[in-house]
C-alpha cells in the first residue's frame, strides 16, 4: 500500500487555514480591541503550528511521496505513524501554546514534536540510500534532515536557560534565530530543492553545476548562521567568513537560475499560467531574499534591520510565505497530486496577492520606521491584508477538500 497524498495533502491545506485564522486573530487584536486571548500566546502558537503543522507536515508528506515512486518494495506504514503523530502533536502545541504559552504541556509537545523529527529522518535517510545515486535530490534532502536535526540544539537551549532561569538576552535571542535559520534556510530550503530537484528530474551527469550548487548551499548554509547575529559585533575573521557565505548562496542561486532557466523553460511551459507565475513570484522572492541577506552585511543596513521590527516580520514572512510556502503549494498542484479547478486558482491567485500586499505593507512600516514616521492606519491595513491571505487559501483548500464531480483521474 502506497500513502493516501491526497488525503494528507488537504490536511496540509487546512493547517495553513488554521495559521492564516490566527494571523487575523493576533492583526485585530493588534488594530482593534479583543482582551480575551493573551497576544504573545497566539503569537507561540500561530509559528509552532505554521512550522510543524504547514510546514514541516507538507514537506514529511511530498517526501514520502517521493521515495514511493523510487523504490519497488517502498515500506510506506511507519511513515504514515509519523506523520500521524507530528499531526497530534501539531495540535496539542496549537492549543496549548494559546492556552498557556511555553507551559507544561506545549514544552512537552514541542519536545515530541523534535523527537519525532529525529525519527522521520533516520528512516529517510536510510531509505535513500535505496534510490540511484545519481538522482540530485537525494543530496538536498540528506542535508534538510539534517539541518532539520540542528536546528534543534537551539531549542534545547533555550530549554535549558528557561529551566535554569539563567536567561541572558544575547544568548536568549541568539538561541532563537540559530533555530529559526536552520529551519528557514536549512530544512525547509533543503527540503524544496530536494522536491524541486526531483520534480525536473535533475540528475548529476546533466550539469556539473546542479551538484556544485549543492554543495555551495550546504558548505555555506552553516557560516551563514551568523548573518541573524551581526547585531553582536562579530569578531573581524567571523564576519569575513559570514560575508563570504552569503556572497557564495547569492553566487549559486543566481548562477543555477541561469542554467535551469535555459534547460527547463519548455517544461515549465507546459503548466497554466497561473503556476508558472506562482513559481516566478517564489523565485522572485527568494532571490530579494538572498540579495537582502548579503546587504545585511553592511554593518549600518543590519542595525537598521534588526533594531525594527518590522522588518524582522518582514523578513520572516518573506521566507515562510512568499518562497516556501508558495512553492509547496505550486508543487502540489503542478505535480496534480490535488486537481486544480478554476474556483483553486482564483483561491491562490488572492493568496498570492495577499503575500505581496503583506510584504509591501511591511516593508514601507519598516522603513518608516528608519525616520520614526508613523503610517497611519499600518495595523488597519495589515488586518485587511490577512483577511485577503485567510480568504484566499481558505477558497483554494475549500474546493481542494470539497469532493467535485466527474475529477479526473491523478
Amino acid at each position: 500500500m502506497k500513502l493516501n497524498i491526497k488525503f494528507w495533502l488537504k490536511l496540509s491545506l487546512l493547517n495553513l487555514c488554521i495559521v492564516a485564522t490566527l494571523g487575523v486573530l493576533m492583526r485585530y487584536k493588534i488594530g482593534f480591541e479583543f482582551p480575551y486571548l493573551d497576544q504573545k500566546y497566539l503569537q507561540h502558537s500561530h509559528s509552532h503550528f505554521a512550522f510543524s503543522g504547514w510546514v514541516s507536515h507538507t514537506l514529511m508528506t511530498l517526501m514520502v511521496y517521493y521515495l514511493q515512486n523510487k523504490i519497488a518494495d517502498f515500506q510506506v506504514n511507519k511513515y504514515r505513524k509519523i506523520i500521524i503523530a507530528n499531526l497530534i502533536i501539531s495540535y496539542v502545541m496549537l492549543v496549548s501554546f494559546i492556552i498557556e504559552g511555553y507551559g507544561l504541556t506545549s514544552i512537552i509537545a514541542s519536545t515530541a514534536s523534535i523527537l519525532i523529527s529525529y525519527i522521520f529522518g533516520y528512516f529517510y535517510i536510510k531509505d535513500l540510500r535505496k534510490i540511484d545515486s545519481d538522482l540530485l535530490s537525494i543530496n538536498w534532502f540528506r542535508a534538510a534532515i539534517l539541518f532539520n536535526i540542528i536546528s534543534s540544539f537551539g531549542t534545547f537551549y533555550l530549554a535549558y536557560m528557561m529551566a535554569t532561569k539563567d536567561i541572558v538576552q544575547d544568548y536568549y535571542l541568539s538561541s532563537i534565530y540559530y533555530f529559526l535559520h536552520f529551519q528557514y534556510n536549512g530544512w525547509f530550503f533543503f527540503g524544496c530543492m530536494g522536491l524541486i530537484f526531483g520534480f525536473l528530474n535533475l540528475k548529476k551527469s546533466e550539469n556539473s553545476f546542479y551538484e556544485t550548487s549543492y554543495k555551495l548551499f550546504a558548505f555555506s548554509c552553516i557560516p551563514a548562521y551568523f548573518l541573524s547575529t551581526l547585531w553582536l559585533h562579530l569578531p573581524v575573521f567571523l564576519y569575513v567568513i559570514t560575508v563570504i557565505a552569503a556572497i557564495i548562496q547569492v553566487f549559486a542561486w543566481f548562477k543555477l537560475l541561469s542554467i535551469l532557466i535555459s534547460a527547463k523553460k519548455e517544461f515549465l511551459e507546459n503548466f497554466s499560467p497561473l503556476l508558472r507565475y506562482i513559481l516566478l513570484f517564489a523565485t522572485l522572492a527568494l532571490s530579494i531574499k538572498l540579495v537582502l541577506q548579503l546587504g545585511s552585511t553592511i554593518p549600518v543596513i543590519s542595525d537598521l534591520a534588526f533594531g525594527f521590527r518590522p522588518i524582522v516580520i518582514a523578513y520572516l514572512h518573506l521566507v515562510l510565505l512568499a518562497v516556501i510556502s508558495l512553492f509547496l503549494l505550486f508543487y502540489i498542484y503542478a505535480n496534480h497530486l490535488i486537481f486544480i479547478s478554476k474556483r483553486i486558482k482564483i483561491g491562490l491567485f488572492l493568496f498570492s496577492i495577499g503575500v505581496f500586499l503583506n510584504e509591501l505593507v511591511l516593508a514601507i512600516q519598516g522603513v518608516a520606521s528608519f525616520s520614526y514616521t508613523i503610517i497611519p492606519y499600518v495595523n488597519e491595513l495589515l488586518f485587511a491584508v490577512a483577511i485577503v491571505l485567510f480568504f484566499g487559501i481558505g477558497f483554494t483548500a475549500y474546493f481542494s477538500i470539497k469532493k467535485v464531480k466527474n475529477n479526473p483521474p491523478l
